[in-house]
């Protein structure tokens, strides 16, 4: 297995990482960006983007390949589709399936994602009438009946694309208001399409070879219902794709990594950014912030090795 060295490791190629890899590489230290997945993050999948500074309305894949191009000019090494056997925080090694990188420091930028209902059904259909991206799957519901499951930005934004394909969208909330922004908001109750369903969870997602039906229950009443549906989206939350890091550095009850103001994880020289650490806000533009923070620290923490050496 070839052996690979570097200054800095960034795993996960969002807009954490990227962030990180750009502001990493500028301070002189050879970087490298790995990612199970070619890179891009979640945005890469939005259709539109409309609270990213300097861009009125961008798609999520358009801005991340500006990212990527901007972490090019810079020379940061890039390392995408890898399989990441194991992650030692402690000694800075990662090992692939193809490689063996070391390095001095590791910025996690992993990121989260959907959380699942965890309700039988669901994963019996997810690809034959359960997803979790609908600009992904949305067309396959050209002139059908879905459901969202959620009341945050997320849901009720995937709700309102849903309506350029289906022609009847639910909006299932287990609270009587939602939290989305009131813009967002908006949209969805000007949209004849959407119909909301409060004070409700789904206890059952029901069907033959596909998605027919959602079970309901009213938390308030406890009335069991059954609406009819072809695709369910669940957006109630997210968590982190922290597996890997498990018993290595310390996590909040959920998992979520916790950092400082520095992004400086528990483990000297590991630094953890974006939606895969605790912050009260999860977008693009935080993921970002995120990035280059934890790497401005990260080179100071490499600067502190070599004077360390030196004295």
């Amino acid at each position: 297995m070839e052996q690979l060295n570097f200054d800095t490791i960034i795993l996960g190629g969002g807009p954490a990482g990227l962030s990180a890899a750009i502001y990493a590489s500028r301070g002189a230290v050879s970087t490298a960006v790995i990612d199970t997945n070619m890179l891009g993050g979640q945005p890469s999948n939005y259709l539109e983007l409309e609270n990213y500074p300097g861009f009125q309305v961008i798609g999520g894949f358009d801005l991340m390949e500006k990212f990527e191009e901007h972490a090019d000019k810079f020379g940061v090494h890039k390392f995408p589709m890898q399989e990441i056997q194991s992650v030692d925080l402690k000694n800075k090694i990662v090992t692939t399936n193809e490689y063996e990188f070391k390095a001095k420091t590791i910025i996690i930028a992993t990121g989260a994602q959907p959380m699942k209902l965890g309700v039988s059904g669901e994963k019996e259909f997810v690809g034959r009438g359960v997803s979790y991206c609908a600009v992904c799957d949305g067309a396959f519901y050209k002139n059908k009946v879905v459901a969202v499951v959620g009341g945050g930005n997320a849901a009720v934004e995937e709700a309102v694309y849903l309506t350029k394909f289906a022609d009847k969208v639910y909006i299932i909330h287990r609270r009587d208001e939602l939290r989305a922004d009131k813009i967002v908001q908006e949209r969805a109750f000007k949209n004849e399409k959407i119909e909301f369903i409060w004070n409700s969870v789904v206890k059952e997602i029901k069907g033959d070879n596909l998605v027919n039906a959602v079970v309901l229950e009213n938390v308030k009443t406890k009335e069991i219902s059954n609406l009819p549906v072809n695709g369910v989206f669940p957006y109630i939350g997210m968590s982190p794709n922290a597996e890997l890091f498990t018993g290595q550095i310390e996590q909040d009850s959920r998992g979520f990594i916790v950092t400082d103001e520095t992004m400086a994880a528990s483990l000297p020289g590991v630094f953890a950014v974006g939606d895969v650490r605790t912050t009260p806000l999860r977008q693009v533009i935080t993921a970002a912030s995120d990035g280059a923070v934890g790497a401005v620290y990260a080179v100071k923490y490499l600067e502190t090795l070599k004077e360390a050496v030196s004295a």
